[in-house]
């Protein structure tokens, strides 16, 4: 798959369990798409919020684009931006989310092949403090032993 990835969201797999991975479309003026392409945008803080039977990406800041000669006045780097999915999905996720604990998170925001913007949005489950610090003690202990078998391939 030739994609261009703009934008992963680290803390989200820190913070959630991920259960089920979902694409959608973001509806995005002319100005945003350049300004994805030259600086990126920063996932952390978003979320997935339901109005009238459509998804809308909050708290996703997409800088200004510099080069812009005209100017948009009252342009906000994190207002709402429209999901593109059917409806179907949509009604899918949103009864999904009303559960106890899961939430609709963005994972990644890249380029498809066609050049057009998608967001990975994923559904999890939030995790305890206990279960985080038990996940980045599986992850140190992988590392070491993965450290300590290339270092016993290099002796022999």
């Amino acid at each position: 798959m030739n994609t261009k990835i703009v934008t992963t969201n680290r803390k989200a797999f820190h913070d959630y369990s991920i259960l089920e991975k979902y694409e959608a479309g973001l509806v995005l003026a002319g100005y945003e798409i350049k300004s994805l392409r030259v600086n990126g945008a920063n996932l952390t803080d978003g979320f997935v919020n339901f109005k009238g039977g459509e998804a809308f990406l909050g708290n996703v800041h997409i800088p200004p684009y510099v080069q812009q000669s005209t100017h948009v006045k009252d342009y906000d780097p994190r207002r709402e931006r429209k999901l593109l999915m059917h409806k179907s999905e949509i009604a899918k996720l949103f009864a999904r989310t009303r559960e106890k604990g899961l939430a609709l998170v963005p994972l990644q925001v890249y380029f498809s092949r066609r050049g057009i913007a998608k967001v990975e949005l994923g559904l999890g489950k939030g995790k305890k403090t206990y279960s985080k610090k038990a996940t980045i003690k599986r992850r140190d202990i992988e590392r070491e032993t993965d450290q300590e078998l290339k270092f016993k391939k290099r002796m022999i």
